[in-house]
């Protein structure tokens, strides 16, 4: 029979690296922690340095931010661990990066990333994706079981990327809570109520989780997530991928404080008007046909570029506003225009319009540019389809 580890060393006393050492502590497991920041938990007895830290453990877990980290402080403790200490990882590393350390650290390595945040990692309700050899696996099994759920995977590669899939969904949820929530503030429901209908839907359970952060009432600096994390998250993903993700660039420009917790950045307000100026300046050239608005749109020197009748078009601005005789159409009332999705980027900015009229639908791709006269679009191509 395995003997369950007793001496455990945290390496990494963050939210999530206190919040394990404290739950282990709780189970009666002698848990010695060690900070790269200086900053650690009174409950939780630290060592000076992190080879110190391991040089009695049975079971090392790393609870460190990211790869980087990991490496640092492995090739720092290498010396010093014990040639029976099993290495388990929860951090949230690049899958690659996994595998690397899988590698270097051998049959002792136990890559186990977790789903879930503090309160979760505190009740020992955390969801675990482990990779391991079966050794190492059944020797860190009762300190993962004091953690959470258990769920073993292939190897470090796959847990790692499973991870990020975990989070890539959170992410999305977090994004379409802020649509959800600036839609409402543009229709002027109270916050709420429409946090109470929320709750009832699709997004509930992430709506009841973050409730007390969403409503304001958790003081600033306090979280179990933060933004700047699953941002990191996000760009790892991407990055392993080579796969554009939606979330990546909505959490990166959601100018949430990088501390702050995951669910601030779906309270940001929505863009400002400044950005959508020239869109609605392009929708009113649409709806009257002259072709002063498209110039109070777009910057003289805008290409506008598609496929009309067959044949590839890329227009100059004259060019463009030649098309249109200075009168709306027949057909005006029928026709509808949404602009779709806004993401700043800084100084420049992306834009999606679906325009229906008549029998065909366009879609509309901008790139704008802040001039020094305010936001212009300063391309457009567009799609045709009846």
């Amino acid at each position: 029979m395995t003997t369950p580890p007793h001496t455990v060393a945290v390496l990494g006393l963050g939210r999530m690296g206190a919040a394990i050492a404290g739950r282990l502590m709780a189970q009666d497991r002698d848990v010695v922690g060690w900070t790269r920041s200086g900053r650690t938990p009174g409950d939780v007895r630290t060592a000076d340095a992190p080879d110190e830290a391991v040089a009695k453990a049975d079971l090392v877990i790393l609870a460190l931010f990211d790869g980087p980290a990991c490496r640092q402080v492995l090739d720092d403790v290498r010396a010093s661990l014990r040639a029976d200490t099993v290495v388990l990882n929860t951090g949230t590393v690049a899958p690659a990066e996994a595998a690397e350390l899988a590698r270097t650290v051998g049959a002792s390595y136990v890559h186990a990333p977790v789903l879930g945040s503090v309160p979760a990692a505190a009740a020992g309700t955390l969801r675990i994706l482990a990779a391991a050899d079966r050794e190492a696996f059944d020797r860190a099994r009762p300190v993962l079981e004091m953690l959470g759920t258990v769920r073993r995977v292939d190897d470090a590669f796959t847990a790692a990327a499973l991870k990020l899939i975990a989070n890539n969904s959170l992410a999305g949820a977090v994004l379409a809570l802020r649509d959800s929530l600036r839609q409402a503030d543009a229709l002027g429901l109270p916050r709420a109520e429409v946090l109470d209908v929320l709750e009832l839907g699709q997004l509930g359970g992430l709506v009841a989780r973050k409730r007390p952060f969403l409503t304001g009432q958790v003081a600033p600096g306090t979280a179990d997530f933060t933004v700047g994390a699953l941002t990191k998250d996000m760009a790892l993903l991407a990055a392993a991928s080579h796969t554009p993700l939606r979330s990546a660039a909505g959490l990166a420009d959601s100018h949430a404080d990088p501390e702050a917790d995951i669910a601030v950045a779906a309270t940001v307000p929505a863009v400002e008007d400044a950005v959508l100026k020239p869109l609605r300046a392009y929708i009113r050239g649409h709806a009257t046909g002259d072709p002063v608005h498209f110039r109070d749109a777009f910057l003289p020197t805008a290409h506008i570029e598609g496929i009309r009748n067959g044949a590839f078009v890329s227009w100059r601005l004259d060019d463009y506003c030649a098309l249109f005789e200075g009168r709306p159409a027949p057909d005006e009332p029928a026709r509808r225009r949404r602009i779709d999705a806004v993401d700043v980027h800084g100084t420049v900015a992306t834009a999606t319009m679906t325009l229906t009229h008549g029998p065909d639908t366009f879609t509309d791709v901008f790139l704008l540019t802040r001039a020094d006269d305010g936001w212009r679009i300063a391309n457009k191509a567009y799609h045709r389809h009846s």
